[in-house]
């Protein structure tokens, strides 16, 4: 069985720092695409981060371009999320994807690319 778990969600203040992690089971994470999606009342599903696990590719959301950062330790078997001066509009349920296949070496962010996920840890921004 495949299962994606997060962690890491919390209440901060804008401009605070928070750091995501996903953590994999039952799932070859190497040469395949991960990626974070975030979900808040109002916006729906948006694509937030990806990333390519055979060469560290990444692919990001313009809104998060230069804040955020994705990564993957394929030792631990881990997708991480980095993310920094946090906004107001950055609230939502961060939520890990997976996809069933290797990916030829670019990933991005299409939520029917990804076959696996997780069920989100919250975040929360305010004052």
């Amino acid at each position: 069985q495949v299962q994606l778990v997060e962690s890491g969600g919390d209440e901060v203040r804008p401009g605070g720092s928070l750091r995501l992690s996903c953590t994999a089971s039952g799932y070859t994470n190497s040469s395949h695409c991960m990626a974070w999606f975030r979900e808040a009342p109002g916006k729906g599903r948006e694509g937030v981060a990806a990333i390519y696990t055979g060469s560290d590719y990444t692919f990001y959301a313009e809104s998060v371009k230069g804040r955020f950062t994705i990564s993957h330790d394929s030792a631990k078997n881990t997708l991480y999320l980095q993310m920094n001066s946090l906004k107001p509009e950055d609230a939502a349920l961060y939520t890990c994807a997976a996809a069933r296949k290797p990916s030829d070496g670019y990933c991005f962010l299409i939520a029917y690319d990804y076959s696996y996920w997780g069920q989100g840890t919250q975040v929360a921004v305010s004052s």
